[in-house]
């Protein structure tokens, strides 16, 4: 496959791989020519990560029903440990309230998978689809530049083996990433927002065991969750200010344990364990276009949000889910995949479910990160009705299994 594209997806990561597996189906039938770029190579052996430490993401209990459908949850099920409960509350106050999988009517709420394990799954149907001829991968080879083309094509110059090519595509997906330079030398601007803190990840183990429950706990400047791992051990997301990280990682591990004991309570038992800790800063950054003649942006170049409810993985395989759909709708139809009219369509149909999540992980951190009386007693109030309310919680849960 050389010259032109019908699409061609720029970077081979979760979402870009995911993409692809959706539109597997109709590649295949239809002769698509279909490339991928990705400036590692695919054939690279990869360490896996020590196994205390490897880290994880929550996966829905929608993203579960997706994975399914693409095939992919069979290679990854021995591996997921299920969310059977959360537990939802703010430390030294009496709001709280609780989600439970049967009162939902489902095996789990969510799932939470070693990211490594996760990239392997998707990483070997990659290289099936490349050894199967269905798609061409570059790799390892960089996008140089893209520039729009008459009729919603693009021109992209691709940097393979020290030379630089220049190919054409009818649509091309930047999923590259939320440091997407890219973006950046085609002028898509980005809503920016920064929370001033930064994640604080570690797997721990507790006195007990986890029993599949996960805690959203809120304790002070920031959110803290606790996510059931293999092994009984847990995922920590900490929320720290940014003026305080640096007096959290320099602790030994015994007074971190202390110190976490200290913000979390006792509601998940004593902490007994910390492995390997990592951080990153905290920030809202939402692309002002996330199409163009010829272009979508997807993936965490589209949208990357605070980890608090663990939304950002679940609403980007949404996005890549939809965008498919409208691909595949684009052809029946007789339009190209960059049709301008059908892209806008995918985003008018992604807006209220990107606007809601965004929105709601947003506002959770800043509501529960004031300490003010009044905000106070209206969150706890808030948690108290959403627990006695179980029609409300119901829709709650839904929204957060993306359902």
């Amino acid at each position: 496959m050389t010259g032109k594209y019908d699409i061609l997806i720029i970077g081979g990561g979760l979402v870009g791989a995911s993409l692809l597996c959706a539109l597997e189906k109709t590649i295949s039938e239809q002769k698509l020519k279909v490339a991928l770029v990705e400036t590692h190579s695919i054939d690279e052996v990869r360490d896996a990560p020590p196994s205390y430490d490897a880290r994880a993401s929550a996966l829905s209990y929608g993203t579960r029903l997706i994975y399914e459908e693409l095939g992919l949850w069979s290679g990854l099920d021995p591996f997921a440990t299920p969310i059977l409960d959360i537990q939802v509350s703010d430390r030294g106050h009496f709001g709280n309230t609780q989600l439970n999988h049967q009162e939902e009517g489902v095996p789990a709420l969510g799932y939470v998978v070693e990211n490594f394990r996760l990239g392997e799954v998707l990483l070997k149907r990659l290289k099936d689809y490349r050894d199967q001829g269905l798609v061409e991968v570059l790799s390892p080879a960089q996008v140089q530049s893209l520039q729009p083309m008459p009729g919603s094509e693009m021109k992209v110059v691709i940097e393979e083996s020290g030379q630089s090519v220049e190919k054409v595509a009818s649509l091309v997906v930047l999923a590259d990433g939320g440091r997407s330079s890219l973006m950046e030398k085609l002028c898509i601007s980005r809503k920016h927002y920064d929370y001033e803190q930064h994640a604080l990840i570690a797997n721990v183990s507790l006195d007990r065991p986890h029993d599949g429950v996960a805690y959203e706990r809120f304790a002070g400047r920031g959110p803290m969750a606790l996510l059931p791992l293999s092994d009984d051990r847990s995922a920590l997301v900490w929320t720290v200010p940014s003026d305080e990280i640096d007096d959290k990682m320099a602790l030994d591990d015994d007074a971190f344990l202390e110190t976490l004991q200290e913000k979390f309570g006792y509601r998940a038992g004593a902490f007994a364990k910390v492995g390997k800790r990592e951080t990153y800063p905290l920030s809202l950054n939402v692309a002002r276009e996330q199409v163009r003649p010829g272009l979508v942006v997807l993936g965490n170049a589209a949208h990357a949000m605070h980890p608090v409810a663990g939304q950002g993985y679940n609403l980007a395989i949404r996005d890549t889910m939809a965008l498919a759909e409208n691909i595949i709708e684009s052809l029946r139809l007789g339009d190209a995949p960059g049709s301008l009219t059908r892209l806008l369509q995918y985003v008018e149909e992604q807006k209220s479910d990107q606007k809601m999540t965004l929105d709601f992980c947003d506002g959770l951190v800043k509501l529960f990160s004031r300490q003010e009386l009044p905000v106070i007693l209206a969150r706890n109030l808030g948690l108290t009705c959403l627990d006695l309310n179980r029609s409300l919680k119901g829709r709650l849960a839904r929204k957060a299994m993306g359902l």
